[in-house]
């Protein structure tokens, strides 16, 4: 293979190795010394190579943890329901899950009134670390009615969806969410899980889900990584939808 000297053919090689699953979506690239010894290369033409990488979206960069290839970007489709186990099949990944919370306390103020149960009354807590091929793109933090979903605590929810456990071992289907998301930074913790800096946005999802008579299920709240997800919506002007 001839030797690389340009920017353009040192960053089309590298596009090549993404492509070709040389180096996973998601993972992190040889700091920049190794690599550019690898592709026979000077620093500088490397920099200017993942730059234009950069730009296209194709490699992301960390001050302090170097240069990692851009995890896949996923979302529901407009106004579908879909779970993460189902965005990511649809994709052709593999859907990851580590639970790290599974437990039953009292419910708090607020989530007694979403939940429309006693203050106080109990609940379980469950809070997952969600990936596609092993890469780490959502923090999933669940509180469920201990009434309604008991068996949830003695269930091994590793890889495995939440909504299709409640309809398992529960009898309850998820028919609608209440949806609403924001952009926050992420603290040290959470950073740590989704393998970012502190500081990096991440977009909070927090919803409500309720049956098909209208009985709330689960709040959640979902932390995915800023350069992971897409929301979609479709919108109307008022009175449009008959125009």
């Amino acid at each position: 293979m001839p030797p690389l000297t340009t920017m353009v053919e040192v960053s089309r090689r590298l596009d090549e190795q993404i492509r070709h699953g040389v180096f996973p979506a998601g993972s992190r690239l040889p700091g920049e010394r190794e690599l550019a010894a690898q592709l026979g290369v000077s620093r500088t033409t490397l920099r200017q190579a993942l730059g234009s990488l950069e730009a296209d979206g194709r490699v992301t960069r960390s001050a302090q943890r170097g240069w990692f290839v851009a995890p896949h970007t996923f979302g529901e489709p407009p106004s579908t329901l879909q779970t993460f186990t189902e965005m990511a099949l649809a994709r052709g990944l593999r859907p990851t899950t580590r639970v790290l919370v599974q437990k039953r306390r009292p419910a708090s103020l607020d989530e007694a009134q979403k939940l429309r149960i006693a203050p106080a009354a109990d609940v379980i807590e469950l809070r997952r670390l969600r990936g596609m091929d092993d890469t780490p793109v959502c923090v999933d933090t669940v509180v469920l009615v201990h009434g309604r979903a008991a068996a949830l605590l003695s269930v091994d929810l590793t890889d495995t969806s939440l909504y299709q456990a409640l309809e398992r071992h529960c009898g309850l289907t998820i028919h609608r969410s209440a949806y609403s998301v924001q952009a926050v930074a992420a603290d040290a913790t959470l950073a740590d899980l989704l393998r970012i800096d502190p500081g990096d946005p991440v977009l909070a999802g927090r919803e409500v889900a309720y049956t098909s008579d209208a009985v709330p299920i689960l709040i959640g709240d979902n932390r995915y990584r800023g350069d992971a997800y897409v929301f979609e919506a479709e919108l109307y002007r008022a009175g449009a939808r008959n125009a």
